[in-house]
């Protein structure tokens, strides 16, 4: 099932929350060999996960995580507009209607369809948060499981060719792609509707990553 979850309630969660960073460190590191920090304990961590982001994170029967995303605002710090301007040829991605979604993470024993439940819901927070895009890095494996899904991303910016190359992607998320996607993940939306609301209640926490 997903979790809705801002940073500082990880600890409600510590089976949940330390398998993901440790997962987060799996991948990105030992399997990926990216350029990123993993402390004594395994645990994949960066300065963008103190700022109170929002993740969605896909949770498995006990307790431990199976893929996740990460989420924050344009109108605030972020990786593209601090490490990823070179591929935006200098410019920025500024707006209150642009979130950057980071960190899509799946575990090794992650089945397929979680991928797709992930963007299930990063839907979900564009259409309760009043969010018209998501913007990302990504690098050129993720193009086929973007496409697998059913949400390809616009390209605005790449560098790189083949499976070097690197891209900055623009999402949005018709209701069209969200039954598609839906399919693809084995959820109905009624059931993706739910599990939204069971961990933002009436609120919807809107204020808690507005600018």
């Amino acid at each position: 099932m997903l979790r809705y979850l801002y940073a500082d309630q990880l600890h409600i969660f510590p089976r949940l929350a330390e398998s993901m960073f440790r997962d987060r460190a799996c991948q990105f590191k030992s399997r990926l060999g990216w350029d990123v920090t993993v402390n004594e304990h395994g645990l994949e961590k960066d300065a963008y996960d103190a700022l109170n982001p929002l993740y969605v994170i896909w949770e498995a029967p006990d307790g431990r995580h199976r893929g996740s995303m990460r989420f924050l605002p344009t109108t605030g710090r972020t990786m593209i507009n601090e490490h990823f301007t070179d591929l935006l040829g200098g410019g920025t991605v500024e707006s209150p209607l642009i979130w950057e979604c980071t960190r899509f993470c799946l575990a090794r024993e992650a089945e397929s369809r979680i991928a797709a439940a992930l963007m299930l819901g990063g839907g979900e927070i564009m259409r309760h948060f009043g969010v018209a895009h998501f913007a990302g890095v990504f690098d050129a494996r993720m193009i086929r499981i973007y496409r697998m899904i059913g949400a390809a991303p616009e390209i605005l910016g790449r560098q790189g060719t083949g499976r070097a190359a690197i891209s900055v992607g623009l999402w949005d998320f018709s209701e069209t792609a969200r039954k598609v996607v839906a399919r693809r993940a084995g959820v109905s939306p009624a059931l993706s509707e739910h599990w939204f609301h069971r961990s933002f209640g009436a609120d919807l926490g809107h204020m808690r990553l507005s600018a």
